[in-house]
């Protein structure tokens, strides 16, 4: 009787949905997503996107290739729902700043939150997508100062912390020091104290040896 054994995917396993090649078949295996957030491997991508376009293979959505990327999560509504949500705020970019009362600012939220579910979950599509080119031509000078604001803000933010950094490092670099100076201050003190024993000893020795009588101290005469 011949047993055949038969692998079984585990949840843990990445499967590329059209080759259906697993990460089990093949442990470097990278898995590639677009803008609508299915998954295909890189050599399936290489194949299906010959030309700069093509069509998902799963939802017909005509994508990019330069536009794939690696997946970030298991979920593909999660990856794709992170990339609209990423796409959205770069010009969704308001603070709370720009509004007169925090109300306005609270339902500039929740009407940014509704352009994100309505394009994540497929729901008016066209009609959002409108809504949001919209706004970026009624809001192009303030999109690209806030865009500013924030590159600045990153680089101030990244040079405080890297300044950070280094005085964290200078402040590591000076408790080692300390400790390094506490071992060798102990090892001191304690090679005084065995110098101070054994000259003690010597003294005691030398003491003890005057003070025997001369029978005692040369034995052979």
């Amino acid at each position: 009787m011949t047993i055949r054994f038969v692998h079984v995917a585990s949840n843990m396993e990445q499967v590329c949905p059209r080759c259906k090649t697993s990460s089990y078949q093949k442990p470097n295996m990278k898995l590639m997503v677009n803008t609508c957030g299915h998954k295909l491997c890189e050599s399936c991508v290489d194949s299906v996107f010959i030309r700069p376009s093509a069509a998902c293979p799963e939802c017909g959505v005509a994508l990019r290739r330069n536009l794939f990327r690696l997946q970030q999560f298991e979920d593909s509504f999660v990856e794709k729902e992170v990339d609209i949500r990423k796409r959205i705020l770069k010009d969704y970019n308001k603070s709370a700043d720009d509004f007169l009362s925090l109300r306005e600012y609270n339902d500039y939220l929740e009407e940014v939150e509704a352009i994100i579910y309505n394009l994540s979950n497929g729901y008016d599509v066209e009609e959002t997508r409108q809504r949001v080119e919209q706004y970026k031509r009624e809001n192009q000078a303030l999109i690209m100062r806030n865009r500013a604001r924030q590159l600045r803000y990153g680089q101030v933010l990244s040079t405080q912390l890297e300044v950070e950094r280094v005085e964290q490092e200078l402040r590591n670099k000076r408790a080692l020091e300390e400790e390094q100076e506490v071992a060798r201050s102990r090892q001191r003190q304690k090679d005084s104290i065995i110098d101070e024993l054994n000259v003690n000893q010597e003294r005691e020795w030398t003491t003890v040896a005057f003070s025997m009588p001369d029978a005692l101290r040369s034995p052979c005469q």
